[in-house]
């Protein structure tokens, strides 16, 4: 069902995430996410003399390479627009995220690194969600294979409501992992 009718409005600012998940041929994964924000009028800018309506504020990517265990290979940022020149300054501390993985404890080992003036709001958000939301669902795939054949119980079991181990998608997927409802 879609949402209701808005009520009139007016058009203000737009922010375009992309996230995309390639498969190496070395074997790692490469994980990109890029994000842009509009504004719908024109202002005053400081550090780049205006911006007008519809030019990027923000125009910034990440790359996460992960190995199968979603262990963090490499990482690098980019700001090919901000709002104040030293806004891409920052890019090189996003290589500090090497060793760490993704899955428990993530969100926190990134904000020891990165959070406030170690690192970039924008990008920070975007990195603990779309992108790793987005490695997740790239590297499932092998993950589920390798999981199903050494009997693990898979992860994305309990992860969120349709994946629940007392219900009927882990009963018919996952029949040894699957919880009786109580």
């Amino acid at each position: 069902m879609p949402l209701s009718k808005p009520q009139p409005r007016d058009h203000i600012h737009a922010r375009e995430i992309r996230c995309r998940g390639f498969r190496r041929h070395d074997g790692l994964w490469d994980i990109e996410a890029s994000l842009e924000d509009t504004k719908s009028y024109s202002f005053a800018n400081h550090d780049r003399g205006g911006i007008v309506s519809g030019e990027p504020i923000h125009a910034m990517q990440l790359r996460v390479t992960v190995d199968e265990d979603l262990v963090v290979q490499s990482a690098e940022a980019a700001t090919d627009a901000g709002p104040f020149t030293i806004c891409g300054d920052i890019a090189p501390a996003f290589a500090a995220l090497s060793g760490l993985r993704i899955g428990p404890g993530w969100r926190k080992a990134v904000l020891v690194r990165m959070a406030g003036v170690r690192g970039c709001t924008h990008l920070t958000e975007l990195l603990l969600g779309p992108l790793t939301t987005t490695a997740i669902q790239t590297v499932s795939a092998a993950r589920m294979r390798r999981e199903g054949r050494d009997g693990q119980r898979p992860a994305l079991i309990d992860s969120c409501h349709a994946f629940a181990a007392d219900g009927p998608i882990v009963a018919r997927q996952w029949p040894e992992h699957a919880r009786n409802k109580p």
